[in-house]
């Protein structure tokens, strides 16, 4: 009765109160393995943000031809798209009753849509300055690392924000290269890379992941081989990223999760797990 004077203090307690404590009775306990197979989603899109990177530069210093990016590209998204059936023997495209026509379809609407707007394009940010674009782009991609959908239950996921941002970073980067032709192959392959290179991890990482270790391996080796003709001072920067991400960040994971100490017991806040539900009629 707490309106009338009690013969003990108000924060007093008796010795039992104690007895119902528990510690760490929600904590999830880690495995450093399952740890790093999880880690794969970052690696592979900071390996995904490489490649496109490169690819740019390439594109700019008239290393590689936009003719030849987009068959690459062309090629490697058949491949994919076969893939991505195989993996599963079509049940996620009958459960979605997707045809491979309406599938056709899209990526042909997409390819004359980007096309016939490449010259506008290329032409769009003319007025601004080159050094403005460049830090537009790092922004825009490093948010595009922030929100993508690494497979965690958070507020700041956003698959949609993520993949605008990794577009407009692509649209910003085209328009300083020299043709529109290049402005269309780059934002065509920015599409593959940042929206369905994604896709494909994700089913290969649900079922098959062993392959989809063996893949993000590879595509981290390409990145890197990629980046080392271009700097090698940069390329071993970006191995070290990719070793600290993949193995020494899951093992301070788990060595922190030692060191975890939440209470539990008759102090906790009151839940009503009745079903209420009757009073609202």
């Amino acid at each position: 009765v707490l309106y009338e004077r009690q013969p003990f203090p108000d924060n007093y307690v008796d010795r039992r109160f104690l007895e119902e404590l528990r510690k760490n009775v929600h904590a999830r306990r880690y495995r450093y393995r399952a740890v790093v197979f999880q880690s794969g989603a970052v690696v592979q899109q900071l390996c995904s943000v490489c490649v496109f990177v490169l690819t740019w530069w390439y594109m700019d210093a008239g290393m590689l031809s936009p003719q030849g990016l987009f068959g690459a590209a062309l090629a490697s998204s058949l491949l994919g798209y076969v893939l991505f059936d195989a993996v599963d023997g079509g049940a996620g495209r009958r459960e979605s009753r997707r045809t491979r026509w309406a599938d056709l379809k899209s990526t042909l609407v997409f390819a004359a849509f980007t096309y016939g707007f490449s010259p506008v394009l290329k032409t769009l940010t003319e007025s601004i300055s080159t050094d403005t674009i460049y830090a537009m782009s790092a922004l825009m991609l490093l948010g595009h690392l922030i929100f993508f959908d690494y497979g965690a239950n958070a507020a700041i996921v956003s698959s949609t924000l993520s993949l605008n941002m990794a577009i407009f970073a692509s649209v910003c980067l085209a328009s300083r290269l020299p043709r529109s032709l290049h402005a269309f192959v780059m934002v065509t392959f920015a599409m593959q890379i940042f929206a369905l290179w994604p896709m494909l991890q994700k089913k290969l990482k649900a079922r098959t992941p062993r392959c989809y270790v063996g893949v993000t391996v590879l595509f981290a080796l390409a990145a890197l081989a990629g980046l080392a003709t271009v700097s090698s001072v940069g390329a071993v920067l970006f191995a070290s990223l990719l070793l600290a991400i993949s193995c020494l960040c899951p093992y301070c994971l788990i060595r922190l999760q030692l060191l975890k100490d939440n209470i539990h017991g008759p102090w906790d806040e009151a839940e009503i797990k009745e079903d209420l539900s009757r009073f609202l009629m």
